[in-house]
């Protein structure tokens, strides 16, 4: 059995989970078109991560994806931490605030978060996927015996193959063009930064699990290309942004749509790579010589001065994290993207 026909669905398209954006209304909205919506939960802790399983239940019945994050647990280091404080403290001042005097992690890793595999583990979601790691066996099991299939993302081939061994059900194909963060196991490993169709070509070739491509795709004719390469079906995450169901704020969505709209790979913001659209941060990211700490300790720094910001009206601090084909977003509500994206695939 196909893993489309596993999950009973009618369309090879997946909605991205993006923390932060992906909300339980668009995800049934594109499950209940016979795609595959996603919520995340990476970035939530385990009373919400139920609450979002059970408004998506509520709103559909069929399959949908819940995402966790995967990272190794950061390494707090208080004089790394300080000097990046040092080093944001003039971006803080422009909009008269301090930095905070401590940063920590502002979330845990599954790796370590028991509560969070009980809370899956009970709502049993169709589908579990992983981003920057793998679980452990234990994790694996638990929520393979509670019917979950199970997805990871992969940025090269020895990721997928890692994949493979564990006994997962699918691979998510990241390519280098995707908004977000990149997947990779290991963020400061060398990065050949393949992207999407040459990546789903590799693992299709190499791999036996089925392979979902990720990374730039905007409408239906990147759909087809991707599935014509081998691959069984395409995740979308930038071109659900704009949509009216998404979190995204009016900042977001005018960067999003701006004419002069590009991406760029930073760590600045949360101290792992993540490609997002050019603003105020990546220009900082640009031009500091410091490193950031471990994610996602940055990331509470990178939080505190996007509210500073915001706070006197200045919204080029967020993370508006958007993939390379960001200048195709169109302003749709979700439904109707789906209906758009199934046209063009036929097409």
């Amino acid at each position: 059995m196909t893993l489309l026909h596993r999950l009973n669905l009618s369309l090879p398209i997946v909605q991205a989970p993006m923390a932060g954006v992906s909300t339980p209304e668009m995800a049934a909205t594109v499950s209940n078109a016979g795609g595959l919506g996603s919520i995340a939960v990476g970035a939530s802790d385990p009373i919400t991560a139920r609450a979002m399983i059970e408004a998506v239940r509520r709103q559909t019945d069929r399959a949908f994806n819940v995402n966790v994050f995967v990272h190794t647990p950061p390494q707090p280091d208080r004089i790394r931490e300080a000097m990046w404080l040092g080093a944001l403290s003039p971006l803080f001042f422009d909009y008269d605030a301090v930095p905070p005097n401590r940063i920590y992690a502002i979330y845990k890793s599954f790796a370590e978060d028991d509560d969070m595999l009980a809370v899956l583990v009970e709502t049993a979601p169709p589908v579990v996927s992983f981003h920057f790691g793998l679980p452990d066996a234990r994790r694996i099991a638990a929520l393979k015996a509670a019917g979950c299939v199970l997805l990871a993302t992969a940025t090269n081939l020895t990721e997928a193959q890692a994949i493979e061994a564990a006994g997962l059900d699918g691979i998510v194909a990241q390519g280098f063009e995707a908004g977000g963060h990149r997947g990779m196991f290991d963020p400061d490993a060398r990065d050949d930064a393949l992207t999407t169709f040459a990546l789903t070509r590799l693992l299709v070739s190499r791999c036996d699990l089925p392979v979902i491509a990720a990374g730039g795709i905007m409408d239906g004719h990147g759909i087809r290309a991707a599935l014509d390469l081998g691959a069984v079906a395409v995740q979308l995450g930038t071109a659900f942004i704009a949509c009216p169901e998404s979190h995204a704020n009016a900042a977001y969505r005018a960067a999003l749509t701006h004419p002069d709209a590009h991406t760029l790979m930073t760590r600045a913001i949360s101290g792992r790579p993540a490609r997002c659209l050019a603003n105020r941060f990546t220009a900082f990211g640009q031009e500091t010589t410091g490193t950031p700490p471990d994610y996602p300790i940055a990331y509470d720094a990178g939080k505190a001065l996007n509210a500073a910001a915001k706070a006197k009206g200045e919204g080029g601090f967020g993370a508006q994290w958007a993939g390379q084909g960001a200048p195709l977003a169109r302003y749709l509500p979700a439904a109707e993207l789906m209906a758009v994206l199934v046209q063009e695939m036929k097409a």
